[in-house]
């Protein structure tokens, strides 16, 4: 039989099989399933706003990227304008990273409250990046207690 190894932090905690008991890291609740300890789920209105925010932030610049190879195209094909291939792969280069750093602003600029925030969410950027950061001392800490 395989020895028993602790899991990674980013494995899912399998479910105990049927009769085996419960690890020691979880606790049942009567009525509610199992979860480990310090686990915390985003409630459903921020998920929502942080996917919204996100296929905007990323979306946009995704398709503008790859509507310049188009437009590159048709400019070319028709002889309107002669467009050097490094300016092509540049600026959808340029329209691409701007989509990866979207990933980053939509999950950063969503408001955890109930109320939305505004448009943009420039001002939880600073309140989430520090939410982030106790977030990350926190984890340091506790796996740093040996257990």
């Amino acid at each position: 039989m395989a020895a028993k190894r602790k899991p990674l932090p980013f494995e899912p905690e399998r479910q105990p099989r049927a009769g085996a008991t419960a690890k020691a890291g979880t606790t049942a609740r009567s009525g509610s399933k199992a979860q480990p300890r310090g686990s915390q789920v985003i409630p459903p209105a921020v998920a929502n706003r942080m996917a919204r925010r996100i296929g905007v932030a990323t979306g946009v610049p995704s398709v503008l990227g790859m509507g310049v190879f188009i437009g590159s195209y048709l400019l070319v094909s028709r002889g309107i304008l002669d467009v050097p291939p490094v300016v092509t792969l540049a600026s959808s280069g340029g329209l691409f990273l701007l989509g990866v750093l979207g990933l980053s602003y939509g999950v950063l600029s969503a408001s955890w409250e109930q109320e939305p925030g505004t448009l943009l969410g420039t001002e939880q950027i600073g309140t989430n990046i520090a939410r982030m950061k106790a977030s990350i001392k926190a984890i340091r800490q506790g796996s740093g207690s040996g257990a």
